[in-house]
């Protein structure tokens, strides 16, 4: 086997993380494989080091190119939705996450509010455990600088992440519950799931008719909104809880075809964030097989 392969889902997953796009962290490891079959073997000291290099340098100079276009995206812009567990095809480099919160969309949402630089160096040592002299010379900056940006960044992720996350078994619950609030119309079983100040984002890119292109805030505009758009859902719409992101989710189809993703941020007993993938170019490397067919009428 190419000693590549052994480090391919590594390089996947930290440019995942860094890129927040599964199509484009595929592209990064692709030309990482291109790069390091056109490097003398004997010029190689460690494999693993020169190919994080190799996909560090790409993923800076992707996010440098990234960020002119997100000037212009239309709407929010999210994260793409990755399928795990036992829903991912037996192929994906994320079919096995140890850190399911390392991988979850809030956790992602809150990494791409630091430099790219802080990014990369968290990722290594706090996800990847890389030692902070490996760090440095991956990144071309000195030892003390690599701590440096990694306190910052730790102390910045720290005071933004949920203080009392649920527990896998409690947000399955709360995906039931909201999924059947939202069903049914229920909208004060909705209104006691949400958080007071609970916001919803959905990122169709400007690609879907009369999706929201602002945030919606509190947690009456949210009930309503999430109850109305339920009732105004097309013929042949359906729900299905799938693993997305190493979290319970909500894949929606109308007529067989993805046409979002729905996850949801639970702290305590209560959702205080819903974010919704509804950009079909963000949808399209899911590759979901259709619904089971449901007998009788």
């Amino acid at each position: 086997m190419d000693p590549f392969e052994e480090y391919r889902s590594l390089l996947f997953a930290i440019a995942y993380r860094m890129l927040g796009s599964a199509m484009e962290a595929e592209d990064i490891v692709q030309e990482a494989y291109l790069r390091y079959r056109a490097t003398l073997p004997e010029s190689i000291r460690t494999l693993k080091s020169f190919l994080t290099t190799i996909v560090y340098h790409l993923c800076i100079d992707h996010l440098k190119s990234a960020q002119v276009q997100r000037e212009t995206y239309v709407g929010p812009w999210l994260p793409e939705p990755i399928i795990t567990g036992d829903g991912a095809s037996r192929l994906s480099p994320l079919r096995q996450i140890t850190d399911r919160e390392s991988i979850s969309m809030a956790f992602l949402v809150l990494l791409e509010s630091l430099s790219a630089l802080e990014r990369a160096v968290f990722l290594l040592r706090e996800v990847f455990d890389y030692e902070y002299t490996e760090i440095a010379q991956i990144t071309g900056r000195n030892e003390a600088a690599c701590r440096q940006l990694f306190s910052r960044a730790k102390k910045h992720i720290s005071e933004h992440r949920p203080r009392f996350p649920a527990s896998p078994e409690a947000h399955t619950k709360m995906v039931g519950r909201f999924m059947e609030a939202c069903i049914a119309g229920d909208m004060d079983g909705l209104m006691s799931l949400l958080v007071e100040d609970v916001t919803v984002w959905s990122d169709s890119g400007g690609k879907v008719s009369g999706a929201a292109r602002q945030p919606i805030q509190g947690r009456d505009r949210v009930a309503r909104a999430m109850i109305g758009n339920a009732a105004r859902a097309p013929e042949g719409t359906t729900l299905e809880v799938i693993e997305a992101n190493g979290f319970p989710a909500l894949l929606i189809r109308v007529k067989g075809q993805v046409v979002g993703v729905l996850t949801l941020e639970v702290e305590g007993d209560f959702i205080r964030a819903i974010r919704n993938v509804a950009n079909p170019d963000k949808l399209a490397h899911l590759n979901l097989p259709p619904p089971p067919v449901r007998s009788g009428g």
